[in-house]
């Protein structure tokens, strides 16, 4: 009786413990990978596509009407680029998922053996694993979902992931996009509105570069600065080839 209500309160204290410590992980790594492919590609390439046109002393209109289709194809193309890239890594799991559900089925004892690898990886003793390894091996449910974790290092994919990312990169691609063209729809002559464009672009990309740099664990002042140079590096070389090909 004494034991038990010892059980009792250790659960109670261990909860307790729990309730108190509430990490804070981030959780949204997908999305915001997602965002950073299309602010990054609509930032840039629009951008360097105005620039390039405004080199060839193309008018206003001519670019904003160039970069708006660029926008549009930009995003179709990079949507469905993300959608097959989710997809191909949910049929890649399903098939593993498949493949690992068979041979737990079929060769139980050599699958117990690489839990007890596995395991023994991260220093625990034969006498310690063992009743972890005969646990899971009557829950095959569990069992495959260790297999599939710490085996093969595959989390089960989002069913719904593929389309959100298609989703996602593509209206961040039109969101980054838009912003290189903004001065052209108020400045008639291009080489005056390709300045313009410039400055607020590299506004932008500063931002975006600080803010990429805070979400992924990186220098977010140095993040910003190297964006940044690659958007400049982008423009000015799209501006100098337009201009030695049509001066």
């Amino acid at each position: 009786m004494a034991g038990a209500e010892q059980r009792i309160s250790l659960d109670a204290e261990k909860r307790s413990l729990l309730d108190r410590h509430k990490e804070k992980h981030f959780t949204a790594g997908e999305i915001v990978r997602d965002i950073i492919i299309g602010v990054s590609d609509g930032l840039t390439v629009p951008f360097a596509l105005a620039a390039g046109l405004s080199g060839a002393n193309a008018s206003s209109s001519i670019v904003l009407t160039a970069g708006i289709a660029e926008v549009a194809a930009g995003a179709i193309s990079m949507g469905l680029g993300g959608y097959l890239a989710a997809k191909s890594e949910a049929d890649h799991y399903s098939r593993e998922l498949i493949r690992e559900q068979e041979e737990i089925v079929r060769l139980p004892d050599t699958e117990a053996a690489e839990v007890a690898e596995i395991l023994a990886q991260y220093g625990i003793e034969p006498h310690e694993y063992s009743p972890v390894v005969n646990a899971l091996r009557k829950n095959p449910q569990a069992w495959l979902d260790f297999m599939m974790k710490f085996e093969l290092g595959l989390e089960k994919p989002d069913p719904r992931r593929a389309l959100h990312s298609a989703i996602t990169i593509a209206l961040a691609y039109i969101i980054g996009g838009i912003v290189p063209l903004i001065p052209y729809m108020f400045i008639p002559k291009a080489t005056e509105a390709v300045v313009a464009s410039v400055v607020v672009t590299l506004v932008a990309l500063l931002i975006f570069g600080f803010a990429k740099g805070y979400f992924t664990g990186n220098k977010p002042f140095s993040t910003a600065l190297q964006t940044a140079l690659i958007g400049a590096f982008a423009s000015a070389a799209a501006f100098a080839m337009a201009k030695l090909v049509h001066p």
